[in-house]
């Protein structure tokens, strides 16, 4: 079977190109960074840095499930990204916060994936990017309406 005319080939191919890019960029010569979900659990955890979040805020998220989630906050917090703390009103629930590597992480994070995006953009025109994200949408729209049929 030939791969290279199969759209999610092609996709899939894309977005692990990106991904190696970015951290290559933010972590070039950290042998210990934060998975993909780590990241993006990161990212939502900065940018709702003020707020209390919880696991279940990170469940909701992200749509994995319970006991997903607990081994990967157990996993950041051993890795010093996240502290968890009581909140007076009920024990049992533990406030999650970055703590100041995760932010640093975020913010090199930050500037790799505008330094990616920033290539992206100069290797198309503005009508081919235009273009490739009218149809990014349009099998986007496909793929939901797939799934939203079984």
């Amino acid at each position: 079977m030939e791969y290279q005319e199969d759209l999610g080939f092609q996709i899939r191919t894309l977005s692990h190109l990106v991904k190696r890019t970015v951290d290559q960029t933010a972590f070039a010569g950290e042998e210990d960074h934060p998975t993909g979900v780590q990241g993006w659990i990161i990212g939502y955890l900065y940018e709702n840095r003020g707020k209390e979040v919880f696991q279940r805020d990170i469940q909701a998220q992200f749509s994995i499930r319970r006991s997903t989630v607990t081994g990967i906050l157990q996993l950041m917090e051993k890795n010093g990204l996240i502290t968890r703390s009581s909140v007076e009103r009920d024990a049992r629930l533990k406030k999650l916060e970055l703590t100041p590597r995760a932010i640093q992480l975020h913010e090199r994070i930050g500037r790799s994936v505008r330094q990616v995006e920033d290539r992206l953009n100069q290797s198309l025109t503005p009508q081919e990017k235009q273009e490739f994200l009218r149809l990014c949408g349009k099998i986007r729209a496909s793929l939901k309406a797939l799934s939203t049929d079984r």
